[in-house]
């Protein structure tokens, strides 16, 4: 009677671990979703940063600048 009990037991707390564990796995795959499209509008973004007078002002003013190097340039 006892081993009875346990096996019906384990087979519902096996179905209640393997729910869990879907929803889990659903939450992670979510975020990781989210986390791909983030990715995706930053490199957008990035991308549209990198086209504008603003960057090319800035890398133009980084060229007239020392390197900061005490020995000089070698």
């Amino acid at each position: 009677m006892f081993n009875n009990l346990f096996s019906i037991s384990l087979i519902v707390s096996t179905t209640h671990l393997t729910m869990i564990l879907i929803v889990v796995a659903t939450i992670f795959l979510v975020f990781i979703l989210i986390a791909i499209i983030k990715m995706y509008k930053l490199k957008a973004e990035n991308k549209k940063l990198m086209q504008t007078n603003a960057y090319k002002d800035y890398e133009e003013s980084r060229k007239n600048e020392p390197s900061g190097h005490l020995y000089g340039d070698h």
